[in-house]
Order: C-alpha cells, then sequence, then structure tokens
C-alpha cells in the first residue's frame, strides 16, 4: 500500500486541491475577486449608447454639462473610467493631493512639473545660438535672460532663436541630451 500524498505540488500535479493553508484558513475560503465581466459589459454598452444619452450620463454623474469642445470617444473613455472607479476605487488621497499640489505649484510656475527636471535658484545655464553666447540665471520663481524676469526656459528658447523650441531641450537638459552626451565622452 502507498504512503499517503502530503505534499502540496503533488497533490496539484495529481489534479487535488493543495492542502497548503493560507492566513485566512484554507485557500479556496479567500474571498473573490469582484465579478470583472458586469464592468465590462457596463464600459461595452457605452459605445452603443447615442451621444445625447452619454451627456445625460455626464451630466447625471457630474452635476453638470460635459466640456464643450470634449469629443464622442472622450466622452465614453470619461464615464468607463469613472464606472471603474465605483467599482475598484479611484486614486489614494495621498495620490490625489500630490496631483493637487502639482497643477498649484505648475500654475505659479515655480518649479517645472516634470520631477526629474530640478534646477536650484543660483544656477547659471549657458548656450551658444548663431554665435551669440546666451546666459540664464535660475531664480526660485523663474528665469532671468538679458536683464529680463521669465516664467520657463521655453519662452527664453523661443525669444532666442524666434521659433518654438523646448526650453529645457534648448538648454541640453532633456534626458536624451544627457544620455547622447555621456555616450560620446565615454568614447
Amino acid at each position: 500500500m502507498k504512503p499517503a500524498i502530503n505534499d502540496a505540488s503533488a497533490c496539484q500535479h495529481a489534479g487535488k486541491p493543495s492542502p497548503v493553508h493560507h492566513r485566512n484558513g484554507h485557500r479556496h475560503n479567500r474571498p473573490r475577486r469582484p465579478d470583472i465581466s458586469e464592468v465590462e459589459r457596463q464600459i461595452a454598452g457605452l459605445a452603443e449608447r447615442s451621444t445625447p444619452d452619454l451627456r445625460v450620463a455626464w451630466r447625471q454623474l457630474h452635476r453638470t454639462g460635459p466640456p464643450p469642445g470634449l469629443s464622442r470617444d472622450l466622452l465614453i473613455r470619461a464615464l468607463a473610467n469613472q464606472l471603474q472607479e465605483q467599482r475598484y476605487g479611484g486614486v489614494s488621497r495621498a495620490l490625489r493631493r500630490r496631483l493637487q499640489n502639482l497643477a498649484e505649484v505648475s500654475d505659479k510656475a515655480m518649479m517645472a512639473v516634470d520631477p526629474g527636471l530640478v534646477l536650484k535658484a543660483g544656477t547659471t545655464l549657458v548656450r551658444q545660438w548663431r554665435g551669440h553666447t546666451h546666459m540664464v540665471l535660475v531664480h526660485n520663481d523663474g528665469f532671468e535672460h538679458a536683464g529680463q524676469r521669465y516664467r520657463s526656459l521655453t519662452a527664453i528658447a523661443e525669444r532666442i532663436t524666434e521659433a518654438h523650441w523646448s526650453g529645457p531641450r534648448f538648454f541640453g537638459l532633456t534626458k536624451r541630451t544627457r544620455a547622447v552626451a555621456g555616450a560620446k565622452t565615454s568614447r
């Protein structure tokens, strides 16, 4: 007669339930995931609804009409996102606070929204452009170029080049530029 198999992996290979118990008891007693088919069905149904019906759903959800230029596609995506948030929960309070702080800081133009771009006050940026050297002094609340204050590096880059430029890219502050510069120096 064979001894009883108590090895969890052997039981699984034999098609039997695992004898391994989890924190809340047996593994089959764990809470199940919510039924995602219901949310998926509701989201799929959004595409079949008329645009005026989607606008009514927006008004019911937000107690105001959708933004004037919002396309049907974005309306469907926003409503689908709301359905998912209602079912699975939205962003945490901490993340919501962080996003709000970033939006407020961006409105005040006190710092770049890109967390990878942090310039300390007093830093001087130097750029050669068409035979002229341009120097920019970083302040806590903006930048100074040729004795004039600016809220962004992009405004300075546009003034220098008379064309639309990304300020960080113009002054060599992007990751792509740094990677290329690092590759050239390592040769």
